[in-house]
């Protein structure tokens, strides 16, 4: 019996510390809470856009513009930034995507949301480095055909112009003197 009032004064004691931790609206711990909830949201909200046929993915996209043009705080910005980051999308703009996350990358004391916003920044900017030296590369790529296709020419051009000079060497060697 003892055991059991003990074991309930316990149980009561520790249900009564998580108001200790329990973040308290207007601290910083709270804010910071909510940014992580958030962060979660948008993850989860980007995995379910992936999903979407690309007509419902147009909408989301619209919708996500709409809520930027209101709101251009982080949220409204890494939301926005995520759906134009997302591969395989007929409006994958990772140049934009990059700009609206540029500014919330800089803060002293980055929340939840900014160090979110500092990972999707340097993915994407990343991926446009990427993107880019493919370009250059699909450039020399070209550059190096144009060089072949060139020597190829001119080996044919000196090899006809061997063919002409053999030729002519054979006339005069079969020429009477």
């Amino acid at each position: 019996m003892i055991r059991t009032i003990a074991v309930f004064l316990c149980a009561c004691a520790l249900a009564g510390c998580t108001a200790f931790f329990t973040p308290r609206p207007g601290t910083a711990s709270h804010a910071s809470a909510q940014d992580s909830r958030q962060v979660i949201e948008l993850i989860g909200y980007t995995q379910k856009v992936a999903a979407l046929r690309a007509e419902d993915q147009r909408r989301e996209l619209n919708a996500s513009t709409q809520v930027f043009s209101k709101d251009r705080g982080a949220y409204g910005r890494v939301r926005l930034a995520l759906l134009l980051a997302l591969p395989g999308t007929t409006f994958n703009d990772d140049t934009r995507a990059a700009s609206l996350l540029e500014p919330l990358t800089g803060e002293a004391e980055p929340g939840p949301m900014q160090q979110f916003a500092g990972l999707l920044y340097v993915q994407i900017s990343e991926r446009l480095r990427e993107q880019r030296r493919v370009g250059q590369l699909k450039e020399q790529l070209e550059a190096m055909k144009a060089i072949e296709r060139n020597a190829a020419q001119l080996k044919e051009q000196l090899d006809a112009m061997r063919a002409i000079e053999r030729k002519i060497m054979e006339r005069e060697l079969a020429r009477p003197k």
